[in-house]
């Protein structure tokens, strides 16, 4: 029959043999879909909410792990073995290891004692902690006995060598008095005889004979400072005799030297003609060197007549 406009058609499952079981019977739940409409579906279940810790119950402290043990069967504890400590045998040292050991020991003690001390004395303190081991104080002792020679030494050394140069200061400044005045004249002409009377000149003996030598004005010295002897420094063997003149005569010497170069100079002494030096240069340190004397008997005799005896 056909329905009516405002009758809604019923559907109705008609259930078949053999069908197969829904997903939802299979699993042994209910199924839904053969359910009517108006009949209520199971919802989910609603699990109440843990109450929270009271507050002696938070502040008990951190939970700690609790081991279960069933009622009946509780165990006691595994004793604990006491444990110890092993003792090892010492090796037995030698006696000479021993004895070398407490050596080298005491020489150490005796190094650092004397390295304090040291210390306490450049700081101008005095070590007085411990008293100084005998080998330290002997070797201090005789360090400073050494000490002492090297410096009483070096003071002899020093007190030797002050006197010998203020000796031979003295005997070198130490002016020679000459027994007759040396004259020094340049010469200007030289003729052979003897010297006509009042003819400004002296007559001498060359190796061509008697010779006069006529003279220009010269100077006297009455003192020099030094008179010696001495081995020839050319290459000619010999001996010279070395002048050498005050510093109140040197600059008289310088002139009459530099005005005489290449020519001869006259030493008279007591108006007799003693040697004639020809000047090479002009000497202005004083330091005149006669030379020519073969022998030092014939260097000796002509010291002894420039000094006028």
């Amino acid at each position: 029959m056909p329905a009516g406009p405002d009758v809604p058609a019923e559907q109705v499952r008609v259930p078949r043999q053999g069908a197969v079981p829904s997903p939802a019977q299979a699993l042994g739940q209910d199924d839904l879909s053969g359910r009517a409409a108006t009949e209520p579906v199971p919802g989910p279940t609603l699990i109440p909410e843990p109450e929270a810790p009271r507050p002696e119950e938070r502040s008990a402290g951190p939970a700690r792990a609790v081991r279960f043990e069933p009622s009946g069967e509780r165990r006691d504890p595994a004793p604990v073995s006491e444990r110890s400590t092993a003792v090892l045998p010492v090796p037995e040292i030698p006696d000479a290891d021993r004895r070398r050991r407490a050596r080298a020991e005491q020489r150490r003690r005796a190094a650092a004692e004397t390295k304090r001390s040291r210390a306490a004395r450049r700081q101008g303190l005095a070590y007085r902690e411990r008293p100084v081991p005998a080998p330290v104080r002997a070797a201090d002792q005789h360090r400073s006995a050494l000490v002492i020679m090297v410096l009483t030494l070096g003071l002899l050394i020093a007190a030797v060598a002050v006197t010998g140069g203020m000796i031979a200061s003295s005997m070198r400044t130490q002016p020679v008095t000459l027994a007759a005045p040396l004259h020094v004249y340049p010469v200007t002409q030289a003729m052979p005889g003897q010297c006509p009377a009042g003819t400004p000149g002296i007559t001498g003996q060359a190796s061509t004979g008697v010779t006069c030598y006529r003279l220009a004005q010269g100077i006297a010295i009455h003192k020099v400072a030094d008179l010696r002897v001495q081995k020839s420094r050319g290459s000619s063997p010999g001996y010279d005799v070395a002048l050498t003149l005050r510093p109140v005569d040197r600059h008289a010497f310088a002139r009459l030297t530099g005005a005489t170069v290449g020519r001869d100079l006259a030493f008279v002494v007591r108006d007799r003609l003693i040697t004639l030096p020809r000047v090479d240069m002009p000497i202005r340190d004083g330091k005149v060197v006669v030379t020519g004397s073969p022998t030092r008997a014939a260097a000796n005799t002509l010291v002894h007549e420039l000094k006028g005896r």
